[in-house]
């Protein structure tokens, strides 16, 4: 299985805030830009296995900026990393000034995908080979990331967790 790059996996969705997307206060549903961002990492996953993605975890959203009714938002998407059956997909979301084009990060969020076959079970998924600085930046915290949801969890021991005892602990 050849190896990828998270831009092979880049995805971009822009789409409006509509009326019907919002709250009270005329601000985008949480749910709404969650769903919006469910879409863009499953096909995110798709395109870096090349097979059927299921969302297994949302691992951390931050909705930094509330988004108004009438903007035009763009949620992209890409692998961040890829483990034997899962990838982790990083989300930036960003808001669009109509009149002068300028683009604000609004929100962010990682998604678990797992890779499955054709009868539901999971399937191997290629390595991913970080290029630009932010992807190594994002490629190495992955790792953190899950060892620290494994340890909380109770399923990997805090001396075995090698990447989050080398935060802590200088040689």
């Amino acid at each position: 299985m050849e190896a990828k790059t998270p831009s092979a996996s880049r995805t971009t969705m822009t789409d409006m805030v509509l009326p019907s997307e919002t709250n009270a206060l005329q601000n985008l549903f949480g749910g709404e830009l969650l769903a919006r961002m469910d879409r863009a990492a499953s096909i995110a996953a798709g395109r870096h296995s090349r097979r059927i993605t299921v969302t297994a975890s949302v691992n951390h959203v931050a909705f930094n900026l509330a988004i108004p009714l009438g903007s035009v938002v763009t949620v992209e998407a890409a692998v961040s990393r890829a483990y034997n059956t899962s990838m982790e997909v990083y989300i930036d979301v960003w808001i669009e000034d109509r009149y002068n084009g300028k683009k604000t990060k609004a929100n962010e969020a990682i998604y678990t995908f797992v890779a499955v076959d054709e009868t539901g079970k999971p399937t191997e998924v290629p390595e991913l080979l970080p290029e630009t600085k932010l992807e190594i930046s994002r490629y190495e915290g992955a790792l953190r990331r899950k060892q620290l949801s494994l340890v909380l969890a109770g399923k990997m021991k805090p001396e075995n967790a090698t990447e989050l005892k080398a935060l802590f602990i200088k040689n």
